[in-house]
């Protein structure tokens, strides 16, 4: 349930319908506007007869919230929501920052040879795994504490935000003593204990679209982090597996405007993931922002062919300086901007 307020409304008139909220036991989220205030009834699992707050001092309308999302529906906030994850790094809004890094964090020639190639080009993020979820127990599952270090030293001396994994509960916490974004990959979109803990943890946060998640399961597991205080959720589309192996997954482009017409949360693109190879993402991620993606993201190697990882769809350094100068042609064509990009 959500209670807009009359833009005449006092400090006494929130209260007293926050109050009528404890009253029975929910919890009252008030959301100040520019025009007026809106307060969320949070906790709720069934309809509550919201008749008597109609006739309440200074409440203008009483809006039941039908889908099973609530927080992250456009019912809810009808405004996008902007995520800051570093000074002039939002999402969200008319600029599209682009991440961009390899799969895994190696050593450190290739990490800093990663962040200085993607920084001269116009991404103002930079992505890499320190903790990796393999299928394959036996495949390289990263540095762990030695890549976040890495991480922060490319950081120190390229000024990118850090976009990093987190895989476990124990894990995100100290992932967040380095990133500045906590990406909940794809794998553990519905590990809903480490969803609980990015939640409180405060963090803004990547998350990634399950293999076979639908649309509504997606936002289902944001709603597990705003449920805990974070609003703070960028959503990311990577790819669906499906029957045809032409491709390595099914780029669902389709979720772009059904996701920003459903929820005000901010949803980016991972055309690398969701096509598996390099010579796709270039097409596939023209095509996200020309579907109105609020971000890009894409791997990029300095040596794909020596990646310990997802070498096949990482980029080399030139192939994504060429995408990103063809990204900002197909951006300005709709009237948006490649944030921090001016190579």
């Amino acid at each position: 349930m959500l209670i807009v307020m009359k833009p005449s409304a006092s400090e006494a008139d929130v209260a007293r319908v926050c109050e009528w909220i404890r009253e029975r036991g929910y919890t009252p989220q008030p959301m100040p506007g520019a025009q007026r205030t809106a307060i969320g009834l949070v906790g709720n699992d069934r309809r509550i007869d919201g008749a008597s707050l109609e006739d309440m001092p200074g409440v203008a309308e009483v809006i039941y919230v039908s889908s099973p999302y609530k927080q992250v529906s456009r019912e809810w906030k009808p405004e996008t929501t902007m995520v800051t994850i570093a000074p002039g790094v939002v999402f969200g809004g008319h600029e599209v920052p682009v991440i961009a890094g390899p799969c895994s964090v190696e050593n450190e020639v290739q990490i800093m040879a990663a962040a200085r190639a993607v920084q001269a080009a116009g991404a103002v993020a930079l992505r890499g795994g320190a903790f990796k979820p393999r299928s394959s127990p036996y495949s390289f599952q990263g540095l762990g504490r030695q890549g976040l270090e890495l991480l922060a030293l490319a950081k120190r001396e390229t000024g990118l935000a850090i976009v990093t994994e987190a895989m476990d509960d124990e894990g995100a916490h100290l992932v967040a003593e380095y990133a500045d974004c906590l990406q909940i990959g794809a794998r553990n979109m519905q590990n809903y204990s480490l969803l609980k803990t990015v939640g409180k943890i405060g963090k803004p946060v990547l998350l990634k679209r399950g293999m076979a998640a639908t649309i509504q399961d997606l936002l289902l597991s944001a709603e597990y982090i705003l449920a805990e205080g974070n609003t703070q959720v960028i959503l990311c589309e990577r790819g669906l597996r499906s029957f045809d192996s032409a491709s390595r997954n099914l780029f669902d482009l389709t979720a772009i405007p059904i996701v920003q017409q459903l929820s005000h949360l901010p949803i980016v693109a991972d055309p690398s993931h969701g096509t598996g190879r390099r010579d796709r993402v270039l097409p596939m991620a023209r095509a996200a922002i020309a579907a109105g993606a609020d971000g890009v993201i894409i791997e990029v190697h300095p040596e794909p062919t020596k990646a310990m990882s997802d070498g096949a769809q990482s980029q080399t350094p030139d192939q994504f300086a060429e995408t990103m100068r063809q990204l900002r042609r197909v951006a300005d064509a709709i009237g948006r901007s490649i944030s921090g990009s001016s190579a």
